[in-house]
């Protein structure tokens, strides 16, 4: 890392302390949030977070936008994100209410929330193991971090019922999530010192059989682009 890399990876750390502090305390106090039992890493899930209605209606969106997914540096053709993957409409009302039920349980600016993005994963489709945080000395860095720098949490809900497959592994935790319609699942991509959390790396697993829908949005250290 260089020592400019290193001044910009830390400027973010006091906001990214302080965010996880509030949105910590937040969680904690809400009895419908359960937290993984490990110490490594802050992992939260919802469940009914959404409702089967509200499920169906963002997979239509989903399958109105979705294209071969691509991660920053990489192509589809590289094999590492094989799903099909968009950004839903920002400014229609149903996907506004979404995000702000989103951004009422962290307590968190709107403004900090990345567009949500959908993904659909067909049988043998996979995201390998990655980290949601931005890594640096890479192609992306510089322009990831001037658009609203570095990212804190994850926001992920499962859209339906996976017949076999397509579990999120978070491999550092030794855990194994499979999705559920409705479920909410939360991750704080920092430690409580502000700094990436390694223990964050996760995967996609393949799904086997039938498809496999997500809604994610991540937050951001400062207002979004």
């Amino acid at each position: 890392m260089t020592p400019e890399v290193a001044t910009e990876f830390r400027k973010d750390q006091p906001i990214l302390r302080a965010m996880g502090q509030r949105v910590r305390e937040r969680l904690a106090a809400n009895p419908a949030v359960w937290r993984a039992p490990t110490d490594k890493a802050e992992l939260y899930a919802v469940a009914d977070f959404i409702s089967a209605d509200e499920c169906a209606r963002l997979i239509a969106m989903i399958d109105e936008v979705a294209k071969p997914s691509t991660v920053f540096d990489m192509t589809y053709a590289d094999g590492y994100r094989t799903s099909f993957s968009g950004d839903v409409d920002p400014h229609d009302p149903f996907v506004k209410k979404i995000e702000r039920r989103l951004d009422d349980l962290l307590g968190v600016e709107p403004s900090w929330g990345e567009t949500v993005q959908g993904q659909r994963y067909a049988p043998g489709q996979q995201f390998k193991a990655h980290h949601d945080w931005f890594h640096p000395n890479t192609s992306y860095w510089d322009r990831e971090t001037e658009k609203g720098g570095q990212r804190a949490w994850t926001a992920m809900i499962y859209l339906n019922n996976v017949e076999a497959g397509g579990t999120t592994d978070f491999n550092e935790l030794n855990m194994s999530i499979e999705p559920k319609q409705g479920v909410l699942l939360l991750w704080n991509n920092v430690d409580e010192n502000g700094l990436p959390n390694r223990a964050t790396l996760h995967a996609g697993t393949p799904v086997v059989s039938g498809v496999k829908y997500v809604a994610t949005k991540w937050y951001r250290a400062r207002p979004w682009l």
